[in-house]
């Protein structure tokens, strides 16, 4: 995605794909915060790629340097899209980017609830480095996973 293109279609794909996560997860995604002006920001700041057609992407990525490694957010696939393997072609396409990048590693967060998405990460390389806590929670709330380069 390039600055100037229209984000509405990329923010509904993002919606659709985290939307299984309401209810299971505490506290929310940041999936709820996310706006059309948001994903401009990620663009100006980071990067967005996306597989499928610009009105209608089948998925996609977000990837912002966080010394020392790439970072991957909002990998999100369409229903229609899954088993496809473009989850696994965008991750590889990230691995690209950090070593572009200058980045021997990517890393990534996920849910503790969210167990069949660390089961798919595991698959695709990561290793699980952290347990972490959101801000005003006693308990873990999320998983850091990496994956060397």
């Amino acid at each position: 995605m390039q600055d100037g293109d229209d984000p509405t279609a990329l923010l509904a794909l993002i919606r659709e794909s985290f939307a299984y996560m309401e209810g299971r997860i505490d506290p929310p995604s940041s999936m709820t915060r996310l706006t059309t002006e948001s994903i401009r920001d990620q663009i100006a700041t980071g990067e967005i790629w996306t597989l499928g057609e610009p009105a209608r992407p089948e998925a996609c990525i977000f990837l912002t340097p966080d010394a020392p490694a790439l970072y991957l957010g909002k990998l999100a696939v369409a229903a229609t899209a899954r088993r496809k393997g473009h989850g696994r072609a965008l991750v590889a396409h990230a691995e690209t980017r950090a070593r572009a990048l200058g980045f021997d590693r990517l890393t990534l967060q996920s849910r503790i609830e969210l167990t069949e998405n660390h089961t798919t990460f595991r698959h695709l390389g990561f290793t699980k480095i952290a347990v972490t806590g959101h801000p005003g929670y006693t308990r873990p709330t999320s998983i850091t996973f990496e994956k060397r380069l």
